[in-house]
């Protein structure tokens, strides 16, 4: 098997309709399969998929486990040489599956990669990042953002100084989208499940920078994804809402993991 594409579900039966209708539509000359996870959405997402897309496997989880370990789920049923973890709202074009398995045959120092993504307007989404400072979070989520100094600090964090339609080595990338070398995986293992949701694609990243595993950016292969990133709010989301409150946590976590270790790469680099 080359490639298992995994697709954690939550809520989200329409948009995994949409995703699976086009990567069956397109799918890769290499051999493949594809594993829904459903993340207790309670919505008939597995009885959809099973009459919908017989082909498909689908993972009924009883409880709502978080992405990192959602997606773990499916890992460990796949058989493939390579994982792609795709979110539901993502849409394959042409052969970007084809070409992100080729990719990867043609470079087996990647560890992780990841295709441009782009709005449904075709415009650029930023989808691969430097590693962050403690701070990123607060300044994404609460209005200490507008400040001129955390507008320096996110831009860099969000490698706005390059043109995003060049190929090049960064430091992670999102989770929305990353094809896994199932090698690299068996050495420094999965998603680091202490991660509900945010922080588990940077974890993944750093920890197979640090077994010398490459992570690239790879904008020759394309795919429309249609997340809408929150705007940040009022110090008040903090308590009010559920979202910025775990977005958070799970930066305070990260943070508490590696204090005082060494970035395994320069920043930027």
């Amino acid at each position: 098997m080359d490639l298992s594409i995994i697709l954690l579900n939550y809520k989200s039966r329409g948009l995994l309709r949409q995703c699976l209708r086009g990567i069956l539509r397109a799918p890769p000359h290499a051999t493949y399969e594809i594993i829904v996870v459903d993340n207790a959405s309670g919505d008939g997402t597995p009885a959809m998929v099973a009459r919908e897309f017989p082909d498909v496997r689908c993972i009924a989880s009883s409880v709502n486990t978080g992405f990192g370990p959602g997606n773990n789920i499916g890992i460990r049923a796949s058989r493939g040489r390579y994982v792609l973890v795709m979110n539901p709202d993502v849409v394959v074009l042409g052969d970007a599956l084809e070409e992100l398995v080729s990719y990867m045959d043609l470079h087996p120092d990647i560890g992780i990669c990841g295709p441009q993504l782009v709005n449904p307007d075709g415009s650029i989404q930023y989808s691969c990042y430097r590693f962050p400072t403690p701070m990123i979070p607060m300044y994404r989520r609460t209005p200490l953002g507008n400040f001129a100094f955390a507008r320096r600090a996110v831009g860099d964090y969000l490698m706005r100084d390059w043109d995003h339609r060049d190929e090049r080595e960064v430091d992670w990338l999102l989770g929305a989208c990353i094809v896994l070398r199932r090698s690299m995986l068996d050495a420094i293992g999965l998603f680091d499940e202490q991660f509900f949701l945010y922080f588990e694609d940077t974890d993944l990243c750093r920890r197979a920078w640090e077994a010398g595993h490459r992570v690239v950016y790879n904008p020759s292969v394309h795919l429309v994804h249609y997340h809408k990133r929150e705007s940040a709010g009022s110090f008040m989301q903090i308590f009010t809402n559920k979202v910025t409150r775990v977005h958070i946590a799970s930066g305070i976590k990260y943070f508490q993991k590696y204090w005082g270790k060494p970035l395994p790469r320069v920043h930027g680099s």
